[in-house]
């Protein structure tokens, strides 16, 4: 008796290694795939962030190119409207503004020649 139960045991044992080895096999495989999609999903995503930067890049040198648009069209629109004020404030100082008599005194007299060219300006 002790030789069959001894028999049966083995022939048991060797049935759970043999399910334990299909079940080993398929882990295998499996870990297989998941090391070739985790490869995978890297490359993307290596590919992925170089793309962002250079979208990211692009859109910064837009960015500062329009800062430096508008900074060059705030200044001269603030140099055009200080050349102004400075103007219209020698012009109610007294002084000419226009090109045909600019700097010398208006002697209380409107000028039309100032009030055209001030007018342009404002325009």
């Amino acid at each position: 008796m002790k030789d069959r139960n001894f028999l049966e045991t083995v022939m048991e044992f060797e049935q759970q290694l043999e399910s334990l080895q299909g079940q080993f096999h398929a882990l295998k495989e499996f870990v297989a795939f998941m090391m070739e999609e985790h490869q995978s999903l890297q490359q993307e995503n290596s590919h992925l962030r170089k793309r962002l930067d250079e979208i990211h890049a692009a859109e910064e040198a837009v960015l500062k190119q329009s800062e430096l648009n508008a900074k060059k069209v705030k200044v001269s629109r603030l140099d055009i409207g200080e050349g102004y004020d400075n103007l219209a404030r020698l012009y109610q100082e007294g002084f000419h503004v226009c090109h045909v008599h600019f700097g010398s005194s208006r002697k209380g007299e409107d000028c039309l020649f100032c009030l055209s060219f001030l007018n342009k300006q404002n325009g």
